[in-house]
């Protein structure tokens, strides 16, 4: 199972790729004819509350991290069908956030390889 991380900007995937925007809101600054993705899944993205509450603030993360697994619960099957086409394809998720070690997006990995 391969499951990786990339920003949309400048990004070229493989052709076998599964890539999945797992932002709420449309990255700034990408036509959505410039992104080759498979899905855009805003049900396991984190609620507007607690994106907002969030703001990416490194202070925050081990919160915000309790905080979105606890809504992740309610998408288990969600992260199995995710886990599942990880098994056989490579799985990138793609998230706008500027901060490659504060955002939701590895915690999500970590739910979907738990799943």
């Amino acid at each position: 199972m391969e499951i990786i991380l990339n920003r949309p900007y400048h990004f070229n995937p493989e052709p076998d790729d599964y890539v999945v925007l797992v932002d709420r809101l449309w990255p700034r600054g990408v036509r959505k004819t410039a992104l080759k993705l498979d899905e855009w899944n805003k049900i396991i993205t984190p609620s507007p509350e607690l994106r907002k509450w969030f703001n990416h603030d490194p202070e925050k993360l081990e919160t915000f991290r309790s905080k979105y697994l606890q809504e992740l619960q309610h998408q288990r099957s969600e992260l199995s069908r995710l886990r599942d086409i990880a098994s056989n394809r490579r799985l990138v998720l793609v998230y706008a956030a500027k901060n490659p070690t504060v955002n939701h997006a590895l915690i999500l990995k970590e739910a979907i390889e738990n799943a």
